[in-house]
């Protein structure tokens, strides 16, 4: 059973929305815009990964528009309103109740990056039943009861019980043994705890000791002491699951000054922030190559026609999770207008939950599958894992999906 706490405000956004019947759009003219939104950080310390998530959405909001809107509701175009949720988990409660409150109309939205905030969000969005898509990793997302959130991507815990023996049998098949020692280093967002903590449940089985086991709250002032214990405890493998570019870069920096750099600790991280474009402008290329990172989505085989033209619209050097997987969710969104036949909130987050498609908005996710559970998890949802090859990103698994092939450094 879920309790919620509620508070003055939330309770004047309900008074809101109780005044628009309760979430329901009015009835609108055919081919009148329908508002859906994005609620990502656009400030502090991680707009960058929101920036790029407002990219993918609104190429995907242009292309469904030029493509001829949402048929069923007479070729209505789609309108995108972004929100800020900002850098902190009460900042990001306080824009998902302004967003509610503010905009009755929203018929669905996609949000906001770090888990945590996906979680305090969701808090919000769920009371005011209107549907929210996330591709947000943490294990709890899902877990609570909800019957308008929707997981897009695999848990951070899944993530890591199958991404992880296959980087021990790639180590097996490139040096002739497995690692028997790991370092784990996290910091302590939601994801990444989900991550760390599905690897210490898992270690002994895999025939892994932990050596060290390190957590800490970004962002990072100075990576010394942290790098310094992994020197010391000499760990055949490090899993380090990092949410904030800035964190990286330091870690990184500080690991190739201590010689652990460039294989000599094979690194494997979860999240995009080992794999965003900015590490290049502090950080030598070669120092990059081979970190492996375990995301929920990538730019994939078969993608390569709406990459180039994300790559040219926005000048990135590639599309990554966040524009491709908020792509994706602008046609989700489209697709359930379609099935819905008017809107709605309510009636979208029905049509959310029976849709069943392997084509369109499908092609933009590992899995090639729209189909949520009971608890609103993507079911075909599964890791994706990205490496640096050759001073870029790449994804090299899942073979369907991969345009690379994985390869261990040798210490």
């Amino acid at each position: 059973m879920t309790t919620f706490r509620t508070t003055r405000r939330e309770l004047m956004a309900g008074v809101a929305l109780a005044a628009t019947g309760g979430g329901a759009v009015r009835a609108q003219p055919a081919g009148a815009a329908v508002k859906v939104g994005l609620l990502v950080p656009l400030s502090g310390i991680y707009s960058r990964f929101g920036q790029l998530m407002r990219m993918g959405a609104e190429l995907a909001v242009r292309h469904i528009n030029e493509r001829g809107g949402v048929p069923a509701l007479g070729g209505a175009r789609l309108e995108l309103m972004a929100f800020d949720c900002g850098d902190s988990t009460e900042k990001a409660k306080n824009a998902a109740q302004r967003m509610v409150a503010d905009h009755p109309d929203l018929v669905a939205c996609s949000g906001a990056y770090l888990s945590s905030f996906t979680l305090s969000a969701t808090e919000v969005t769920e009371r005011a039943e209107l549907p929210m898509l996330t591709l947000s990793y943490s294990d709890l997302i899902t877990s609570r009861g909800f019957r308008h959130v929707f997981q897009t991507s695999a848990r951070a815990g899944d993530q890591a019980k199958e991404s992880l023996p296959i980087m021990l049998n790639l180590a097996q098949q490139a040096t002739g043994r497995r690692p028997q020692t790991v370092a784990i280093l996290t910091d302590n967002t939601a994801s990444s705890v989900s991550f760390a903590q599905a690897v210490r449940q898992d270690a002994s089985g895999l025939g892994l000791r932990i050596v060290m086991d390190e957590t800490f709250t970004p962002p990072l002032s100075d990576a010394t002491p942290l790098i310094q214990r992994v020197r010391q405890a000499r760990p055949e493998m490090l899993v380090m699951p990092i949410t904030v570019i800035s964190d990286v870069k330091l870690l990184i920096e500080k690991m190739n000054e201590f010689g652990l750099g460039r294989g000599r600790v094979p690194t494997i991280g979860s999240g995009i922030a080992m794999a965003q474009s900015d590490l290049l402008q502090n950080i030598r290329p070669a120092q990059m190559e081979g970190f492996i990172t375990v995301v929920g989505n990538w730019d994939a085989r078969g993608q390569d026609a709406i990459i180039e033209e994300f790559k040219q619209a926005t000048g990135e050097p590639w599309m990554g999770q966040n524009g491709i997987a908020t792509y994706g969710d602008m046609w989700i969104m489209r697709d359930a207008l379609q099935k819905a036949g008017r809107a709605d909130r309510r009636a979208v987050s029905e049509a959310l939950r029976g849709i069943d498609i392997t084509d369109g908005a499908a092609l933009y996710y590992p899995g090639r599958r729209i189909k949520f559970d009971a608890n609103g998890l993507r079911e075909s949802a599964g890791p994706m894992v990205v490496q640096w090859q050759n001073n870029r990103p790449v994804t090299v698994y899942p073979a369907d999906s991969a345009v690379a092939e994985i390869f261990w450094l040798r210490r």
